[in-house]
């Protein structure tokens, strides 16, 4: 999901600004390049994230969440 925000960020940020050139008019390699590097930042982005993110106790959302699975509305904040 955060390769494709990073994609379509970053063509956003480039033809709003007339810096750079439809996608489709680059060359393939080019092209392949630019996508397997945004991949790698995205997936390397999000390992990073996990990792941090286990590294301590679950947070108050996941603990909300074990309270009672599923979606429910009369759920109230866990407690402290």
């Amino acid at each position: 999901m955060f390769t494709v925000v990073r994609l379509t960020s970053d063509q956003i940020l480039e033809n709003a600004t007339g810096v750079g050139a439809p996608p489709q008019t680059w060359p393939r390699r080019e092209l392949a390049v630019d996508v397997l590097h945004k991949a790698v930042y995205g997936f390397v982005t999000g390992a990073v994230a996990d990792a941090l993110a286990a590294r301590h106790r679950p947070g108050p959302g996941q603990r909300h969440a074990a309270l009672r699975p599923g979606r429910h509305s009369d759920v109230g904040p866990p407690p402290r």
